[in-house]
């Protein structure tokens, strides 16, 4: 298996990424191949290791890339004319099968342009989405779409419904996962045009497609342990993901400043030192890795942009992970079972 890398895609780039493939490296049975501006990319590696790449790891390579997308570049315009990005040439390289899974912390809407135009979607996909795993209680909760699609139709949160449980049921060997609608009520007429018409849709199909769909949810319910999909359009998503990370954070920060005050509070403190790592754990982001673009023909995932080296790390173990199960795969075969049916 080979896993590309963009080395010079997210805020932390390329820094970050490097030294999450470094790590992530011994922990993987995969190549990994880094895709950016060679000469940079030996010169951290060198500055990181106080080795050469080929000392480093025999299973850690890199493709030559002269250009980058930068995150204020126009998606569309930019995987066009940007033809020798990181990005681009990734994107190649998975298409061409010189590789299994493509990874980047780079522009959201250029990532899922080229995931489209140059990898293409599954037939009988209407749009891909991005599938992010966030933390819940005494499980994971699986949020779809996490931010690709801003605009879109009842029949596009079906699908994603449908990938998600294909997904779920591959990778994380959840036999019949629970998929709850996000909506502002429980009740069936609740929610805007589009959530009560996807409501609908679900409820009519859910049955025939395999889909466990147990109704509307409230964001106050979503991390109860009870469900394992939140489906919603990506402009919500989005919200829903960065307010989530953002609490977490706060969470953490207030946890930590009341617990070192003062002298008093540190000793006090010390005890209970075992349940705050298990909790601080549970609640960081960063081990679930990144999302996944569900829908194109190949794995392709979209790191955070703010992705440290730990993130790239996790996300590169997670990324294996996705191509060991066949997710792809089988998903390509049951939405292929689909068109034919309907014909």
């Amino acid at each position: 298996m080979k896993i590309i890398l963009d080395a010079m895609g997210g805020d932390n780039a390329p820094d970050a990424n490097i030294q999450g493939a470094i790590n992530a490296i011994n922990k993987v049975k995969a190549e990994i191949v880094l895709v950016g501006k060679e000469e940079i990319i030996r010169s951290k590696i060198k500055e990181f290791t106080g080795k050469e790449i080929e000392e480093v790891s025999e299973r850690l390579s890199i493709k030559n890339a002269t250009e980058t997308i930068e995150m204020c570049d126009t998606p569309t315009l930019a995987i066009k004319r940007k033809k020798d990005s990181s990005m681009v040439v990734g994107f190649k390289m998975l298409k061409e099968d010189e590789g299994d899974v493509f990874i980047s912390a780079g522009n959201s809407g250029a990532l899922l342009t080229g995931a489209t135009l140059l990898v293409g979607r599954i037939r009988g996909v209407d749009r891909p989405a991005l599938a992010g795993i966030l933390p819940a209680y005494h499980s994971q909760l699986l949020l779809i779409d996490a931010g690709s699609n801003t605009n879109c139709k009842p029949i596009n949160l079906l699908q994603f419904a449908q990938m998600s449980s294909i997904y779920l049921k591959n990778t994380y060997k959840i036999e019949n996962p629970k998929i709850g609608l996000l909506n502002i009520g429980t009740e069936e007429n609740k929610g805007n045009e589009l959530v009560k018409e996807s409501y609908q849709l679900l409820k009519e199909k859910s049955e025939e497609l395999g889909i466990n769909f147990v109704g509307n949810v409230e964001g106050r319910d979503a991390f109860t342990g009870k469900i394992d999909v939140i489906v919603t359009d990506g402009f919500t998503g989005n919200v829903f993901l960065k307010v989530t990370e953002g609490l977490g954070k706060f969470v953490k920060k207030s946890l930590t400043e009341s617990l070192t005050r003062n002298l008093l509070s540190k000793i006090s403190s010390i005890p209970a030192l075992p349940s705050i790592k298990r909790f601080s754990k549970t609640m960081d982001y960063k081990s679930y890795g990144g999302a996944l673009f569900l829908g194109v023909k190949k794995p392709v995932v979209k790191a955070h942009g703010s992705s440290d080296k730990l993130l790239f790390e996790y996300t590169i173990i997670q990324a294996e992970k996705f191509v060991e199960n066949e997710a792809v795969e089988k998903m390509k075969k049951e939405f292929e079972q689909l068109v034919q049916n309907e014909k």
